[in-house]
């Protein structure tokens, strides 16, 4: 069966909600990207959701996160630099340890762009 024989199922072939529904501008591109990217390295990824893990409002002493791993305390610092600069968390130091915490709103706009559904009140 060639290509142009396929037929697509389950769908209106005209439309397609989703990534393709509504088209990122250059600058909500690079920002995302740049999210992405964050994301985009296994360690980076389980810190993330290892202080996402806390809920709205919770945070994570860094003396928590580095026992989770066999990097160095610098690495793991590094590693949460990249997440900080990418918008993703915040930290702020008290005493000898510094404290993360995921920025408001971060997962549920990275949620909304990844989710297949059309947002309330948009119609096909």
């Amino acid at each position: 069966m060639s290509k142009q024989e396929l037929e697509v199922v389950g769908q209106d072939a005209g439309c397609c909600p989703g990534l393709s529904a509504a088209p990122l501008g250059e600058d909500q591109a690079a920002d995302l990207a740049k999210v992405f990217k964050a994301l985009g390295d296994p360690v980076r990824l389980r810190l993330m959701s290892m202080i996402a893990s806390r809920g709205q409002g919770g945070e994570v002493c860094v003396c928590e996160l580095t026992p989770a791993f066999d990097l160095s305390q610098p690495t793991i610092s590094h590693h949460l630099k990249l997440l900080r600069q990418a918008g993703l968390i915040d930290c702020e130091r008290r005493g000898t340890w510094v404290y993360y915490w995921v920025l408001p709103g971060v997962l549920d706009r990275l949620a909304a762009f990844l989710s297949t559904t059309q947002p309330a009140g948009v119609t096909a």
